[in-house]
C-alpha cells in the first residue's frame, strides 16, 4: 500500500474574522432595545424583524425628531445591515452599509461600517470590492477592530495569489493579542505561496510551540505542526516530518490525519515497529473517519512488514468485518436518503438547539442517513447550504404562524367595530352642538382680538364703555329726543352725557389694560378648549381608524403570505434535492472507497494466511 498524500493547498486558512459589539450608549428607544436584545441570543431574524419595522416607521414621520429612534439612527442603520449580515442577507447588509458609509457620521461608525462591507465581499469572494472597501478606511479606527481589518486584508491578499502583500502585513501582526496564533499560521501559508519554504517551516514551527490552554489556539497549533509535517513528507523528508506530526495532540481535531502520516513517515524509512504505535491507536478510533479506515488496512500491513503474519491476518479480518458493517450502514443510510428521511433528521428542533448537534446525530439509531456523514456535515459549504435550507424552514413557520394571526387581526377588528359602532351616532350629535359653538366662541375671540389691536394704533373710548354705562348713553341719547324744546332739561342731559364722556376719555388707558389682561386670560382659556377640541377630534378619529379600512391590507398580506409559503415550499424542495443529492454522492463515494478498502483486505488477508502458514510450517520440526 502507498500513503495518501496530504497536499498542503487542500488546507484552508484561517479567517478568524471577528465582529464588534454595537455601539454603547444610552438607550431611548425600546423598541431598538428589544431589537438589540433578540440580536445578542443569536435570534437575527426576530431582531431584523423588529428593527426594520421600527426604522421604516421612522422614516415616515414629518417630524422624525420627536421620535426616540432619532437619537439611535445612525447606530440603528449600521445595526440593520449588521443584523442582516449575520442573517447572511449578503445584498441587503451591503446596501444598508453602503448607506452608511454615504452618511454623515463619524469616522468611528464609518470605518466600522467600511470594514463589514469589506468582509461582506470577501466571504463572498468579492476580493476586487473587499480591498476597495478596506481601502475606504481613514481617519479614527475603533481600537477593537484595528486588528480584525490588517487579518483581513492580508487574507485578502491571500485569496488574490498575492503572498508577498499578505507577508508584509502578516508580519505586523505576529504580537497580536487577537491574532497572534492564527497570523503566524497565515503567515507560514503566505511564505509557502511565496515559495520561501525554509521561512515557512521556521514560522509554522513558531506557530505550532506556541504555549496557550485557549482551544483555537490549540487547534491552530495542531494545525501548524500538521502542514509542518506535511511540508516534509512531500518533499520525501521523512525523518523531519515525524516530530512535527508528534506535536499534534491525541485529542485534537487534527489527530486522526496526524497520526495517519506519522505512520507514513515511520514507514517509508523501514520504521515498521514505529508505524505501527499511531496506526494501533488510530484503528481503534470512529470507523466512519476516513483516516481510521486507511490505518485499519496500513496497520496489519505493517504488521506483516515485521513478518508478524499471523497478526496481520487477524487485524486484516477485523478490517474486512469492519468494512462489511459499514458497507451495510450505507446501503441503509442510501435508501434512508432516497426516501426523504435525511432533511427530516437535520431539522429536528431537539438537535438544532444543541451547538454541538451534527456530533448528536450519529447517536440516533432510527437516522442511519446521517451516520455517515459527519465530515460532509461539517464541511463549511455543506453547512451554508444546510443553513439556508433551516432558515427557510424557520421562515416558512414564521409565516404559517402568522397566517393564523390574520384571522385574530379581524376578530380584533370586528370587536372594536361592535363596541364603537352604537356609540358614536349619539356621541356625534353631542359633538355636533360643541362644534357649532366652539365654532361661534372662537370667531367672537378672533373679534375681539382684532378690536384690541386696532386700539393700540386708533383709540376708541366709546368701545371700552361698561354694559352699565352703554345703557347710561342709550338713556340719555333716548331723552335727547324728547327734550328737544326744553333748553334747560337738554343742558343737563348734555352735562350727564359730559360728565361720561370725560370719564371714557380720561379712564382710557386703564380701561384698555384692563381690556388687554381680561382677553389675554381668555386666550388662555381658549387655548385650553382648542386641546381638548383637537384631543376629542384626535380620539374621534382614532376610534374609527382602529377598525375602517383593515380589510384590504390584512387581505393583501394573507394573499402575499400564502404565494410567499408557495415560493418557500418549492425552494425548500429544490434546496432539499440539493443537499440530499450531496449526500448520496458523498454516501456513494464512501461506499466505492470502502468496497475498493474491502477488496484489499480480503487478497491481503488471504496473502497473510498464506505467508503465516508457510513460515509455522518452517518452524515446526520435521
Amino acid at each position: 500500500m502507498r500513503r495518501a498524500p496530504l497536499s498542503v493547498l487542500g488546507l484552508l486558512l484561517v479567517t478568524g474574522l471577528a465582529s464588534g459589539p454595537a455601539p454603547a450608549q444610552e438607550l431611548k428607544d425600546l423598541y431598538f432595545g428589544e431589537a438589540l436584545y433578540y440580536a445578542h441570543q443569536g435570534l437575527y431574524f426576530e431582531a431584523l424583524e423588529r428593527l426594520d419595522t421600527e426604522i421604516k416607521q421612522h422614516d415616515g414621520l414629518d417630524e422624525p425628531q420627536l421620535d426616540t429612534l432619532y437619537y439611535h439612527i445612525d447606530d440603528a442603520d449600521f445595526s440593520l445591515g449588521d443584523f442582516e449580515l449575520r442573517y447572511r442577507m449578503h445584498h441587503r447588509a451591503g446596501r444598508a452599509i453602503r448607506a452608511v458609509l454615504d452618511a454623515a457620521v463619524d469616522d468611528v461608525v464609518r470605518n466600522d461600517a467600511a470594514y463589514r462591507l469589506a468582509r461582506i465581499h470577501f466571504q463572498k469572494n468579492q476580493l476586487p470590492e473587499a480591498l476597495h472597501a478596506l481601502d475606504r478606511i481613514e481617519g479614527e479606527i475603533p481600537k477593537s477592530i484595528r486588528d480584525d481589518i490588517e487579518f483581513l486584508r492580508a487574507n485578502v491578499y491571500l485569496a488574490q495569489g498575492r503572498p508577498e502583500d499578505s507577508i508584509e502585513v502578516l508580519e505586523n501582526l505576529q504580537n497580536s493579542d487577537s491574532f497572534g496564533g492564527f497570523a503566524r499560521y497565515n503567515l507560514g501559508i503566505a511564505y509557502l505561496q511565496s515559495g520561501r519554504r525554509q521561512d515557512a517551516l521556521e514560522t509554522l514551527s513558531q506557530a505550532g510551540s506556541i504555549a496557550t490552554d485557549d482551544p483555537s489556539e490549540l487547534a491552530i497549533r495542531d494545525k501548524s505542526n500538521l502542514v509542518a509535517g506535511t511540508v516534509h513528507l512531500e518533499a520525501d523528508e521523512f525523518e523531519s516530518a515525524v516530530p512535527y506530526l508528534n506535536r499534534v495532540r491525541l485529542d485534537g481535531p487534527f489527530s486522526n490525519q496526524a497520526l495517519l502520516s506519522a505512520g507514513w513517515a515511520n514507514m517509508s524509512v523501514n520504521k515498521f515497529d514505529r508505524a505501527v504505535v499511531p496506526w494501533s491507536i488510530l484503528a481503534d478510533r470512529e470507523v466512519t473517519d476516513r483516516a481510521t479506515q486507511e490505518a485499519m488496512l496500513a496497520l496489519p500491513y505493517a504488521y506483516g512488514k515485521l513478518d508478524v503474519h499471523g497478526r496481520a491476518a487477524v487485524y486484516y479480518g477485523r478490517a474486512l468485518d469492519a468494512f462489511g458493517t459499514e458497507i451495510d450502514k450505507l446501503n441503509v443510510s442510501i435508501e434512508s436518503i432516497r426516501e426523504g428521511k435525511f432533511i427530516a433528521a437535520l431539522v429536528r428542533e431537539e438537535i438544532r438547539k444543541d451547538k454541538d448537534w451534527v456530533v448528536r446525530l450519529r447517536s440516533l439509531p432510527e437516522a442511519p442517513e446521517t451516520y455517515y456523514l459527519m465530515d460532509l456535515l461539517a464541511s463549511h459549504d455543506f453547512q451554508t447550504g444546510l443553513q439556508n435550507y433551516l432558515d427557510l424552514a424557520d421562515l416558512r413557520r414564521k409565516l404559517v404562524e402568522w397566517q393564523s394571526g390574520f384571522d385574530a387581526y379581524d376578530e380584533m377588528v370586528g370587536i372594536r367595530s361592535e363596541h364603537y359602532e352604537p356609540l358614536l351616532p349619539e356621541i356625534d350629535d353631542e359633538f355636533r352642538e360643541l362644534d357649532s359653538r366652539m365654532r361661534l366662541r372662537t370667531e367672537q375671540h378672533k373679534m375681539l382680538v382684532r378690536r384690541r389691536d386696532d386700539l393700540l394704533t386708533t383709540p376708541r373710548p366709546e368701545f371700552l364703555v361698561t354694559p352699565a354705562e352703554q345703557a347710561i348713553l342709550t338713556r340719555l341719547e333716548a331723552l335727547e329726543l324728547q327734550a328737544v324744546a326744553n333748553s334747560s332739561a337738554m343742558q343737563r342731559i348734555k352735562r350727564l352725557k359730559g360728565v361720561l364722556v370725560w370719564r371714557l376719555e380720561t379712564e382710557y388707558h386703564e380701561r384698555l389694560s384692563e381690556f388687554d389682561e381680561n382677553l389675554r386670560n381668555l386666550d388662555e382659556v381658549m387655548a385650553l378648549a382648542q386641546t381638548q377640541y383637537d384631543e376629542y377630534v384626535r380620539v374621534r378619529q382614532a376610534s374609527t381608524h382602529s377598525y375602517v379600512g383593515y380589510e384590504k391590507p390584512i387581505s393583501r398580506l394573507r394573499v402575499h403570505a400564502a404565494n410567499a409559503v408557495q415560493k418557500i415550499d418549492m425552494l425548500m424542495a429544490r434546496q432539499g434535492r440539493v443537499l440530499e443529492k450531496v449526500a448520496l454522492d458523498e454516501l456513494v463515494a464512501r461506499r466505492s472507497r470502502l468496497e475498493t478498502f474491502g477488496d484489499k483486505a480480503r487478497f491481503a488477508l488471504a496473502d497473510s494466511y498464506d505467508r503465516a502458514t508457510q513460515s509455522q510450517a518452517r518452524t515446526e520440526p520435521e
